[in-house]
């Protein structure tokens, strides 16, 4: 196809059309470059170079189009008609992550009584002030959708926004912050947990102030965990002057309420202290060893590839969760859940519920979440779903990608990555209404997972190529499947569990109707 006689007086326009499409999906010049290498390599432009095109500076050649075309997944003939789509949706809220609910009367929600309640509440609740603190927390991360600039900073001061960092480059950065090296030979113990379960724990490191770091030997052998808990304490130092206020680092073991060395059953501000700055340390060393630009980019090469970090070094637990830090889509959920139904990490920036929780198990967890299936297979190799998600009348459409791994005491568990998809579709102004209820409507006619209908699969296929996060792709090959918050509220035409006697709202709800009917 030959560009139209007189594009060059349109470049302005076909310029502008560019930078809106790179907006819409939250891009910066550098990224929308390092896609295009992706693309094609050779004909690729430069930051400056697309900045001069955006502006009208400098009309796109017929290959250079071609490129972002592919990219944004647009007919080429739609960057020569003088017309620019609706203005995209926007699509925060329906992803709200922290969602708040009108309560009424609100005097008793404020802070001078929510102070003197909520120790009493704990205590009564047997919920530890480390298990409140991790509540709090993660509704801050969910609040800020994973993004702390000023921790972004102390590390890239450290680090350089270096990519990738080696080992060495870690004890270098240790020395010149006056941190000693010291190792010790520990290997895992049982740890006895719920149900006569026995969990194996290891104490990976541990900090002793003024100065000290002390290594087990087990993990000198995975240097991915090895340079994570280098930069862990290493972050200590930095933000908290290392005055070794801060827990072990420790794999596996029961799901600990407390400090190790904690007494008594009441609510300890310590407790929370070493909660806050468990994240704090956690987040610097994501930081340090991923920088968010750096990473980004190489993120954008593996086309988000949760396995990626082997290639470098890095945990795939780091990698899963830095992603939703760095990435231009905001809409993401993480989950490191251990058997039989544990959680120990969670962020729903994309305000998924939770299929379980992190302080206690539910007894009728969705057997169909992806995450839970995989608890209970030997396989090592990633594997993705598209999932509807029903909770009430509410509905949403899903993304994940889910692998087992061991931690470095040798328990398996899983870790899991996913994104909502229907910012995604609003972006591009698709429905997603539309596209769920077809999605779920071929799931219900074979039993709860069917195949993806055709024109869902065609704009979840471009959602793929303009996110580039290929395991989309990936889901799109599957089945599609139904899944809920609980297993006993089962929103399939055809109940997983079958359908049970009324529970005790219903009964009420009947005997409401049976008065009511009779009044009349």
């Amino acid at each position: 196809m030959t560009a139209p006689k007189g594009l060059g007086r349109k470049a302005h326009f076909v310029g502008t059309k560019i930078k809106s499409l790179r907006k819409r999906n939250n891009l910066t010049l550098e990224d929308l470059s390092v896609r295009c290498i992706q693309v094609d390599a050779e004909a690729a432009p430069s930051v400056s170079y697309l900045s001069m095109i955006e502006n009208g500076k400098r009309v796109p050649s017929h290959r250079l189009l071609a490129i972002v075309a592919e990219i944004f997944q647009k007919e080429l003939t739609w960057f020569y008609d003088e017309t620019l789509d609706d203005e995209a949706i926007d699509p925060a809220p329906v992803s709200a992550a922290v969602a708040g609910l009108p309560l009424e009367p609100g005097f008793l929600f404020s802070e001078s009584l929510l102070q003197l309640a909520i120790p009493e509440l704990l205590v009564q609740t047997g919920t530890t002030g480390r298990q409140f603190a991790h509540l709090l927390i993660r509704t801050h991360q969910e609040a800020r959708q994973n993004r702390f600039p000023d921790i972004e900073r102390a590390a890239e001061s450290v680090g350089g926004k270096r990519f990738p960092l080696q080992v060495e480059d870690l004890f270098d950065i240790a020395a010149k912050l006056g941190i000693r090296i010291e190792w010790f030979e520990q290997s895992p113990v049982d740890d006895s947990g719920q149900h006569d379960t026995v969990i194996k724990k290891a104490v990976r490191s541990f900090f002793d102030a003024p100065n000290t770091v002390y290594l087990n030997k087990m993990i000198e052998r995975t240097p991915a965990r090895l340079k994570y808990d280098l930069a862990n304490h290493i972050g200590h130092v930095v933000l908290h002057g290392g005055d070794g206020a801060r827990a072990p680092q420790v794999s596996g073991g029961v799901v600990p309420g407390r400090r190790h060395d904690a007494e008594g059953p009441n609510v300890d501000a310590q407790d929370i202290l070493y909660a806050w700055r468990d994240f704090e340390c956690s987040y610097f060393a994501a930081a340090l060893l991923a920088p968010k630009t750096p990473f980004r980019q190489f993120l954008a090469k593996h086309a988000y590839a949760i396995d990626a970090g082997d290639r470098v070094d890095l945990t795939t637990a780091l990698v899963m969760r830095r992603m939703s830090s760095v990435s231009p889509y905001r809409h993401w959920h993480y989950f490191d859940a251990y058997p039989p139904g544990n959680l120990r990490a969670v962020y729903r920036g994309n305000g998924i519920p939770l299929p379980w929780g992190n302080m206690a198990m539910v007894s009728d967890p969705c057997q169909h979440w992806a995450v839970f299936r995989m608890l209970n297979t030997r396989s090592t190799k990633p594997s993705s779903q598209i999932s509807v998600l029903r909770a009430g009348d509410d509905k949403r459409l899903y993304c994940c990608q889910s692998i087992r791994s061991k931690d470095a005491a040798g328990n398996p568990h899983v870790l899991c990555a996913g994104v909502d998809l229907a910012p995604a579709l609003l972006a591009q102004n698709v429905d997603p209404a539309e596209t769920i209820e077809s999605i779920e409507k071929s799931c219900n006619t074979h039993g709860g997972s069917g195949e993806i209908p055709k024109q869902a699969r065609d704009q979840l296929g471009s959602i793929s190529k303009i996110l580039n996060i290929g395991w989309i792709a990936e889901g799109l090959q599957k089945e599609a499947t139904i899944i809920c918050p609980r297993s006993s509220s089962c929103p399939r035409d055809r109940h997983c569990l079958g359908r049970s006697a009324p529970g005790r709202k219903r009964q009420v709800d009947q005997i409401m109707a049976a008065v009511l009917s009779r009044a009349g």
